[in-house]
């Protein structure tokens, strides 16, 4: 597996370099990042669950897609081929707000990302790339919330700290809860 590399930046998003994904990971240097939540037209959100091979979080549920974008490539670029690639969905994304997050692992690995969220619609059905992706789900975002109540192991630690933001954008842009 050839070597990847995320762009590290400081707390404004500006490029502070590259580094080597792993080696970024273990020693929690910020860098660029991108999560993609998908809707289909009866509101319910896409969930993959990792594969089980993930060097992180295996087996968790998560949002659609999340990833680093490659040195010199623009984010949103980035989100829509991952999302592609992961998932064989062709989507035009479009960013609605960013935050950082850090989160710890077990393995030693830490998230410590600017992240920026990006929201599409779907209305089909995954050709889910099995490297990356175990199983997918589409859930109504009352039963997420249900379910991050009461089986928060199940989920992603960056999905547990964004869906707030997404329930807060989904009110905003929607003008109704779960």
């Amino acid at each position: 597996m050839a070597e990847q590399y995320v762009i590290l930046v400081n707390e404004n998003d500006d490029p502070m370099g590259v580094m080597e994904k792993m080696e970024a990971h273990l020693h929690a240097k910020l860098h660029r990042a991108f999560s993609v939540f998908l809707f289909n037209n009866k509101a319910e959100m896409l969930l993959q669950q990792r594969a089980f091979s993930k060097y992180h979080s295996p087996g968790l549920w998560s949002n659609a897609c999340c990833s680093h974008p490659q040195p010199g490539e623009e984010t949103q670029t980035a989100a829509e081929r991952r999302t592609k690639e992961e998932l064989g969905i062709d989507v035009q994304l479009e960013k609605q707000f960013h935050l950082i997050y850090k989160a710890r692992f077990d393995n030693g690995l830490t998230e410590y990302e600017f992240d920026h969220v990006f929201t599409g619609n779907f209305n089909d059905e995954p050709i889910v790339n099995p490297d990356e992706v175990y199983d997918y789900s589409f859930q109504s975002l009352e039963e997420i919330k249900h379910s991050l109540e009461t089986a928060p192991q199940n989920f992603t630690a960056w999905f547990k700290i964004i869906f707030p933001e997404i329930e807060k954008w989904w009110m905003k842009n929607y003008n109704t809860t779960f």
